[in-house]
Order: structure tokens, then C-alpha cells, then sequence
């Protein structure tokens, strides 16, 4: 298909100017002025004029038809990257998890399944680890070659995905050794686990509890931990999901003494805050997230951090539970609340009304952190996460003028309840387009199931 974009604001990470963009195929094959002139017979034409052009936005963080706390996430790979297309984001990258006794090409497996005939976008995947004896670290760098160039541990969940720091160590050692990064769930699972058990024997169940057993120490100890052993490892380390100042710290030590290591947050952590646990009820379990939503204090702390690049990317850590059936799981043990919530449709609008509207970033910067530092570090760029001739057509036209109320009504997102609700921001997503097709168009999505395709990534350092 031979689409030619006329006449908008581009904006990659690096640049920003007026142009023309000619797409044939999959790709961007020509950038410039008046190019209606010498581009030949179209099939298409997009006035972009007025709007912004971007680069597609990739989130490295979602959690689709995730089997978790007895359930498993409302969003699948089908309704999920539709949501995601909707929101302007062209590429996820989703986590494949090995459970004990499997190895790692048959997590794989298993994931690839999930997705083939469903991604309406590209995808990639992170593998978690979960069971490591040292005959298994060889596939670590056979995964790698195959284009899965990133692993995830935690240490958190004792008995389910809680990895000691041996493994730990191991893994960031053979991940590194083959250009392979490790992304860390960093906070003390342990003595959480100890605080949990101490506040239901002291009936404490409700919502709320899932915060104040999760202390910001707790994670503050976990990143620094992460960070010392990816020090010892000669290793780069990727801290996931990163909620407050006390774990920012530690990065910005980290990087101030020269340390590879990498940190994201997401929107639920700039823009909602422990209050949202306070509520009459129930209502609370929409929120129970890991790490939790934390004191508003810290929510100028991190857009300080993304400003100043101690902190590199904005993900969605998207894993919807439904309240209804799914949450309702916890209502009287809030540790059986499933961890997660919804994010992936609204990232984009979110942080332009938040940060470019606020004043607190520039557009450059928006475009980095929702999609040029991802495709950076994981592997991605430049097929992916700008605008050039050569890269993939993955482009969004967004219009910065235009304003939306965030809600469960109008969200695709296959979840009872928004995590926002009612809220307002100005701009709006209006046509995305994935490896030069259009997916959506004016509000409706023109894109398929299947169409996704899956991108091997290249090293990641």
C-alpha cells in the first residue's frame, strides 16, 4: 500500500520539522516537501495537517492472557493490542514466563501460541525466569539469538516467580556474556510476605493493606539489591515499573557513578495515588498493583526523574483483572486481590497532557520515553521508534488540540472499570498506522487479528 502523510509536525526524539512522509509497503521510503509532486499513483493521502506525526508508541511492559492469583488477565492478545492500536501504540512487549521444570524455548512456545492469529500490532517478548540450574543458562543465549534478548526476575512472590540472588547473579552473568539485558521486579518479597501474614492475623484485609504492607523501603532495597548484583555481574539492569523517590534514588546513584542501569515508571504512578485505596467499599481493589500506588509526594519526584533521564521509559505494566468476578477473588484477603490494572489504550494521551500540556516535558522527550529509549534498549531501532527513511511504518498522527474523557464506556480495553475514570486530557490518537497499513482510522479500528507480527530483537548493549 502506497500512503502518503502531507503536510504535519514531525516529531522523533531528535528532531522536529514540517514535512511530508511517503510510505510504501512496510516502510517510510521518502521524507520531504511537496512530495504529492513526484510520488506517483497513491493509495491514499493523509492530511496531517495541524497534527502531530509520530513515531509509534512502544510499550516493553504488558502482561496479556496472564495466568495469575487463580485467574488470568482479562486482556488477551487479541483484545489487548487492539487497545493498544487505539491508543497509538504499535509495538508491546510482553512477558513469556517458564514455569519450574520447563525450559525456556517451551515458555516460548506456549506464549507464541497466545499471540499467533490474535496481535493486531507487532510483539515481542521478555522471558521470565523462574527456574535456573546452571544445565539451563546455555539456553539464556540460544533464546537471545532468537530474538529474545531480555529476561525478567523478581523478588517478589514467594513460591510462585521469587528468585534468589544466586540466580539472580547467574543470570545477569550469562545474559550479559551474549548481549542480553535482565529487567528486575525489584522490593524485599520476603519480609512483604512477613508483613502480609502479620496484617491478616490482625484482620486486616481490606484493599488499603496491599499498600501498607508494600513499603516504599521495601522496593527501595530491592533496586538497590538489583543494582549491586548487576555491578558484580559486569551486567546492565533494567528496573521494571519503578513507583517512588526512595527506589529513584538509588538509580540516580547508580547512574551518577557511570552504572548501566535503566529504570521505567509508569502513568498509574505519575497520575493516581494512595488515596485511591481510601475509597468507600470495595473500590479500592482497582488498584491493587505491584508495586502499589504510593503518597502523591512522590509523583513530582519521577516526572523529575524521566525529565533528567535517570529514568528512560514510560511503560503501562498493563494487567487487567476485572472488578467484578476477578477482584472480587480478594474481598475479604486482600492478598488474593489480583495484582494488576488496566493502562495500555491511554499511555500516549496521558503523558502529552501530563507532561507536554503541563509544561514538564518537551515533545521530543514524549516521543522518547513512549517509544524511541524502548526501541533503544531492548533492541528495537532504529526498525522501530522513529521516523526515518528505511524504518518501519509505524506511525501515529496525533492531534495535540483535541481533548477526551477517559471511561470504561468508550475505552476497547476488555475490563469492567477504568483506573481513570473521568478524566479529562487534551490529546487524541486519530490515525495509527502499523508497518505502513492503516489500524485505525477516525475512532474505529480498521486493523485484523493476526496481522501482528513478531519482531526479533537484536542485543540490547
Amino acid at each position: 500500500m502506497k500512503i502518503l502523510i502531507r503536510n504535519g509536525h514531525v516529531v522523533t526524539a531528535v528532531d522536529s520539522y514540517t514535512a511530508d512522509i511517503l510510505v510504501d509497503g512496510s516502510a517510510v521510503v521518502l521524507i520531504g516537501q511537496d512530495l504529492q509532486k513526484i510520488s506517483g499513483a497513491l493509495d491514499k493521502t493523509v492530511d496531517a495537517t495541524g497534527k502531530l506525526v509520530i513515531p509509534g508508541g512502544i510499550d516493553p511492559h504488558t502482561h496479556m492472557d496472564l495466568p495469575f492469583g487463580g485467574t488470568s488477565s482479562s486482556d488477551d492478545f487479541e483484545t489487548g493490542t487492539r487497545a493498544a492500536a487505539f491508543g497509538g501504540t504499535t509495538t508491546i512487549i510482553d512477558f513469556a514466563v517458564q514455569y519450574r521444570g520447563q525450559s525456556l524455548n517451551q515458555a516460548l512456545d506456549v506464549w507464541f501460541s497466545k499471540a499467533q492469529g490474535k496481535a493486531a500490532i507487532d510483539y515481542g517478548f521478555h522471558m521470565i525466569l523462574t527456574d535456573l540450574p546452571d544445565q539451563r543458562l546455555a539456553e539464556i543465549k540460544n533464546l537471545i539469538q532468537q530474538g529474545v534478548s531480555s529476561f525478567k526476575l523478581f523478588m517478589a512472590y514467594p513460591g510462585i516467580f521469587l528468585v534468589d540472588d544466586g540466580i539472580i547473579f547467574k543470570a545477569m552473568t550469562a545474559a550479559a556474556e551474549a548481549g542480553g539485558l535482565i529487567c528486575m521486579h525489584a522490593e524485599n518479597g520476603v519480609v512483604i510476605d512477613v508483613l502480609v501474614r502479620r496484617a491478616l492475623a490482625e484482620g486486616k484485609t481490606a484493599p488499603k493493606y496491599h499498600a501498607l504492607t508494600r513499603p516504599t523501603r521495601a522496593e527501595a532495597e530491592g533496586v538497590h539489591r538489583a543494582i549491586a548484583i548487576a555491578e558484580m555481574a559486569n551486567s546492565p539492569v533494567y528496573i521494571v515499573h519503578l513507583s517512588c523517590y526512595e527506589a529513584l534514588k538509588e538509580v540516580q546513584a547508580a547512574r551518577d557513578l557511570g552504572l548501566p542501569a535503566y529504570a521505567e515508571t509508569c502513568p498509574q504512578y505519575l497520575f493516581l495515588d494512595y488515596a485511591c485505596y481510601e475509597q468507600d467499599g470495595f473500590e479500592g481493589a482497582k488498584y491493587v498493583m505491584t508495586p502499589p500506588l504510593r503518597d502523591k509526594s512522590n509523583q513530582e519526584q519521577l516526572w523529575k526523574g524521566l525529565r533528567g533521564n535517570d529514568l528512560q521509559v514510560l511503560s503501562t505494566d498493563h494487567c487487567p483483572f476485572c472488578f467484578k468476578e476477578q477482584k472480587e477473588l480478594g474481598r475479604n484477603d486482600f492478598s488474593k486481590i489480583p495484582n494488576g490494572g488496566p493502562g495500555v489504550e491511554h499511555r500516549m494521551s496521558l503523558i502529552y497532557d501530563g507532561g507536554v500540556v503541563q509544561g514538564r516535558i518537551n515533545l521530543n522527550r514524549f516521543v522518547e520515553l513512549t517509544s524511541t529509549a524502548a526501541a533503544k534498549i531492548f533492541g528495537l531501532f532504529p526498525k522501530k521508534g522513529t521516523i526515518a527513511v528505511g524504518s518501519d511504518a509505524d506511525i501515529v498522527i496525533f492531534d495535540p488540540n483535541r481533548e477526551q474523557t477517559i471511561s470504561v464506556k468508550t475505552h476497547h480495553m476488555r475490563v469492567d472499570y477504568s483506573a481513570y475514570e473521568g478524566r479529562r486530557v487534551r490529546g487524541v490518537v486519530e490515525t495509527v498506522l502499523s508497518r505502513g497499513n492503516i489500524v485505525v482510522e477516525n475512532g474505529e479500528f480498521k486493523g485484523k487479528p493476526g496481522y501482528g507480527q513478531f519482531v526479533r530483537r537484536g542485543t540490547v548493549h
